[in-house]
């Protein structure tokens, strides 16, 4: 974990590490947000989110629209309509029970 005196040079490794994440998770379209939920706990809307937070911290406003389409590289309703399928009954049931 890192300290929170951060080095640039720490910083610019952090960066594109979660470039690399988000370069994955782009490859991995078939990978689907509540699979990610199950297995990790985190998912590409989390990911937009913590991005949000964490812009806002540094007083640079974002929509949620905005954050979303930085983490999907495309405007989410259109991830969504090429992309998202309905999750299974097992999928949803393993949601609930970890909600």
């Amino acid at each position: 974990m890192s300290s929170p005196e951060n080095t640039p040079t720490e910083t610019e490794i952090e960066a594109a590490v979660f470039r690399k994440l988000l370069a994955h998770l782009d490859e991995r379209k078939d990978v689907q947000n509540i699979e990610l939920m199950n297995l990790a706990g985190f998912c590409r809307n989390c990911l937009s989110k913590w991005y949000r937070a964490e812009a806002e911290q540094r007083g640079v406003a974002l929509e949620d629209a905005e954050a979303r389409e930085r983490i999907y590289g495309m405007p989410y309703s259109e991830w969504k309509a090429r992309y998202q399928r309905e999750a299974t009954p097992e999928q949803r049931q393993a949601f609930e029970q970890k909600s």
